[in-house]
């Protein structure tokens, strides 16, 4: 057995996206840090594939990547992707902006992103232990227990950090210890990875700065770009039942049919689709809600304290908001000059997770409610006309009126919670407006109700304020 200890090293158990993320901005601000990660290296054994959605990368991830100094070297394996675009059965398709002022987000591949951070990382000369499985934590006395390839490995550090996902072992030495709460729940829908290939020539086949969305109320396929001209695609659907699921998809015959059916214009496109869907696994859908999320001074961060399910594209931003705040919170006891010793961390970290709980827990209802908009609504008539009234409210009165994806997607600073707030407040002036008749007849080119509809936006503008 070989004992480390260095008791001024913080140990991030986690390779991923936020550990990288973390471990990046914490080296920046003179702190000691070192990766454990369970995996062999990925740039030698290759990502493992079929199970890793497509991340969208938004303002606030991009906030957190500038706070870690590695901006530039993401934006480089980005695609910007200003919009939706949604696909019919019948092959039609219709658009919707993001953003009211041609606001993007950014398309990364997960596997991608992290090879790049990874690199970054030991550039930084952050040393990355692969092949590190933990098997135990004492949060006491912030000694952690690995099995390797060459034997048993202790560390004892003066921080640990559970940075290993939704499943995190971290977390488990939490679930330990006195008045931490817990709860897992799974969505009845997993998912499946598909990849469309490249156009001859590596064209796109799609749009390739637009999300794609195929919904069909009960279940929906989504497709994000890839730099090499292809897209990563993902089935959502309930995993039993018959109507349809991944239970009576269980064969490439019965899948192909399903395809065709539903989304004849992707089919078209996969010369492999019988190896993808039966080499690709089905994975599930989570939603994490813990905490606290701090013990002395060690701390859980992104997935293992808040896993959330993808549909506001906010995992990752999250998770990286979450490092945000923490490296802010350092430079702020920095410039008051607080000890700012691994070992004084505590008080330091109770704030932090003050400052993202209520948030955490606040995304993860935002993203399940985003689900049933991105499946059953997006595609229908009654939506897209609250979208164009939401749009012209927001418009007449932009001090006033933020529309919800806008406000989580672009609006970095303003916390989750604070988004949901607001929200569901204008969710309800939204009704009254929606059922106007002078709004829709404004809304189909009809001058005449102009300043009707102008006094009906500032009256509903005076409710949100008041």
């Amino acid at each position: 057995m070989t004992t480390t200890n260095n008791t001024n090293t913080v140990a991030i158990i986690g390779a991923g996206l936020v550990g990288s993320v973390l471990a990046l901005g914490l080296k920046k601000r003179g702190v000691d840090v070192a990766i454990y990660e369970r995996r062999a290296d990925p740039r030698g054994a290759g990502m493992s594939g079929g199970r890793s959605i497509n991340l969208a990368l938004s303002d606030r991830g991009m906030l957190a990547l500038a706070a870690a100094g590695v901006t530039a070297d993401v934006e480089a394996v980005a695609i910007p992707m200003s919009g939706r675009r949604m696909h019919a059965k019948d092959g039609a398709s219709s658009y919707m902006a993001y953003g009211l002022n041609g606001e993007a987000i950014r398309s990364v591949s997960r596997g991608g992103l992290n090879l790049t951070l990874m690199t970054l990382c030991e550039r930084a000369g952050i040393p990355i232990h692969f092949e590190h499985r933990c098997e135990h934590v004492d949060l006491k006395a912030t000694r952690v227990s690995f099995n390797t390839p060459a034997g048993d490995v202790v560390v004892d550090a003066g921080s640990i950090v559970g940075a290993d996902g939704a499943f995190s072992a971290v977390r488990a030495a939490f679930l330990k210890t006195d008045r931490f709460d817990y709860s897992q729940t799974y969505l009845p829908h997993g998912y499946k990875e598909i990849t469309i290939p490249a156009a001859v020539g590596a064209g796109f086949r799609f749009d390739e700065n637009a999300l794609h969305i195929w919904p069909r109320s009960s279940f929906m396929l989504i497709a994000l770009p890839n730099l090499d001209g292809s897209f990563t695609g993902t089935l959502f659907l309930a995993h039993e039942g018959e109507d349809p699921s991944f239970n009576s998809l269980s064969t490439p015959a019965a899948a192909r049919a399903f395809f065709a059916e539903q989304f004849g214009d992707v089919l078209t496109e996969m010369d492999d689709f019988d190896e993808q869907w039966a080499t690709n696994p089905v994975s599930s859908l989570s939603t994490v809600r813990c905490g606290p999320w701090v013990r002395g001074n060690s701390f859980l961060i992104g997935d293992a304290s808040h896993a959330i399910v993808p549909f506001f594209g906010q995992g990752m931003n999250a998770g990286f908001e979450d490092c945000r705040i923490l490296f802010e919170l350092l430079d702020e006891s920095k410039a008051r000059g607080e000890d700012v010793a691994v070992s004084s961390w505590r008080p330091l970290l109770e704030v932090f997770y003050m400052a993202r709980k209520q948030n955490a827990d606040a995304i993860a209802t935002l993203a399940l409610e985003n689900f049933v908009e991105m499946r059953d609504k997006v595609g229908q008539p009654e939506f897209l006309y609250r979208k164009q009234v939401e749009a012209a409210f927001a418009r007449a009165n932009p001090d006033v009126v933020t529309p919800a994806y806008t406000m989580v997607t672009f609006r970095p600073l303003l916390g989750y919670a604070e988004a949901l707030l607001r929200a569901r407040a204008q969710d309800a002036v939204l009704d009254t407006l929606c059922e106007s008749a002078a709004v829709r007849r404004h809304l189909a080119g009809d001058a005449i109700v102009v300043n009707e509809v102008k006094a009906l936006f500032e009256s509903a503008a005076i409710r949100l304020q008041g």
